[in-house]
């Protein structure tokens, strides 16, 4: 009998830590990636203690290390008077090895996983997936170049996933109001807003915003209505920079992009011999940066639990495994995210209070970000 083939679809973040996982168990696995190469886009950049931890038991977290930023804390602000309370990560040192956040684009990620795949993982890349069908105990995978036949299947190819729609899966949920303005400047925020932290996330009723810290820029996050044209939107942009500070002069922007944004999960992140985990199962906002964190732990969960049934494990532990992981992007990610959206955008003196007093009780602090971090939702 030959061994065991699981394809991935998606070269993704997702996709290649499923494929690390399953690899370094000794499954023979085949990752179909439609794009000509990995993805450069500038996308999450918020790497979680509890992912840093799986990161590093598959033997990549060190390089991923020297190529971020290490941000030990983050910071609530007020965008009319400043820093409201800021939270230090140093408290979750008796729940991890790795207490602090670390900033880094995704697009850094991806190469370190590939270059850690095993000689034998096979990576296709310009075969995009775009139908599936079972026969009998296996799966034939159909991209517009071959067909590959699959004992298991991993739908990793986010949130227009073809896995998804070749199921006939649903994904339900709600979209934002307003689309998500995200602006990669050549600044020194540092200088011309003394006291940020890396990590910055700025209450305002009218106007909220993020600020965040990556290797090579800093990203600025802005709602924008939904109907407004985006020729409007990019011309406006110069103008709302200068009202986050003002530097005397344009800010130098290198790249700009505008997305609607959801809250979606698919009904079952099993079906049959498919999984399905990342953004192909669930989306949701990008505040707090758990999606690509939660995307990963979903990988690691189910091809472990895959592996495990494999060599002989009962087949119900990779169906708990699933249904354990559509409840954590629904109780956890989804409501923490959501919760995030709602509090920026409060004008609400009782809950900057609250912040205050959260910061300074490191017990408090340490319950807080356990769920900020995702430590909670894996136990």
């Amino acid at each position: 009998m030959s061994a065991p083939h699981v394809v991935v679809a998606g070269a993704g973040p997702v996709g290649l830590t499923a494929a690390l996982t399953l690899a370094r168990r000794g499954v023979t696995v085949t990752v179909l990636e439609q794009g000509a190469e990995l993805a450069t886009e500038s996308r999450a950049s918020t790497f979680h203690p509890p992912t840093l931890e799986m990161l590093d038991r598959l033997g990549v977290v060190r390089t991923l290390l020297d190529r971020g930023i290490i941000a030990s804390t983050f910071q609530y602000r007020d965008r009319r008077g400043g820093e409201i309370a800021t939270l230090d990560l140093a408290v979750l040192a008796e729940d991890t090895a790795f207490p602090f956040r670390v900033q880094c684009e995704q697009s850094r990620l991806t190469p370190i996983l590939l270059d850690a795949l095993p000689p034998g993982v096979e990576v296709r890349f310009g075969h995009r997936v775009h139908d599936l069908t079972a026969v009998g105990d296996s799966v034939l995978v159909y991209t517009d170049r071959v067909a590959l036949r699959a004992d298991w299947v991993i739908g990793a190819d986010g949130a227009h996933s073809a896995v998804r729609r070749a199921l006939g899966a649903a994904f339900d949920g709600t979209t934002y109001p307003e689309r998500f303005l995200v602006a990669s400047v050549d600044e020194d925020l540092d200088a011309a807003l003394p006291g940020i932290a890396l990590i910055n996330y700025v209450f305002d009723p009218r106007e909220w915003l993020v600020l965040l810290r990556t290797p090579q820029h800093w990203r600025v996050l802005l709602p924008t209505p939904a109907d407004t044209p985006d020729e409007v939107e990019s011309a406006r942009l110069p103008e709302r920079l200068r009202d986050v500070a003002d530097l005397g002069r344009p800010w130098r922007i290198l790249h700009a992009s505008l997305y609607r944004v959801h809250q979606r999960v698919t009904d079952r992140f099993r079906i049959g011999r498919v999984l399905l985990m990342g953004d192909a199962a669930h989306v949701n906002n990008p505040l707090g940066g758990l999606g690509m964190n939660s995307g990963i732990h979903d990988a690691v969960a189910m091809a472990t639990a895959l592996a495990d049934v494999l060599e002989g494990a009962p087949d119900d532990l990779l169906t708990a495994a699933a249904r354990r992981r559509r409840t954590v992007a629904v109780d956890h990610v989804q409501r923490t995210s959501h919760d995030n959206w709602s509090r920026l955008r409060a004008d609400d003196a009782a809950e900057h209070d609250r912040l205050r007093a959260l910061a300074a009780d490191p017990a408090a602090s340490r319950a807080y970000l356990r769920r900020a971090c995702l430590i909670d939702s894996l136990s």
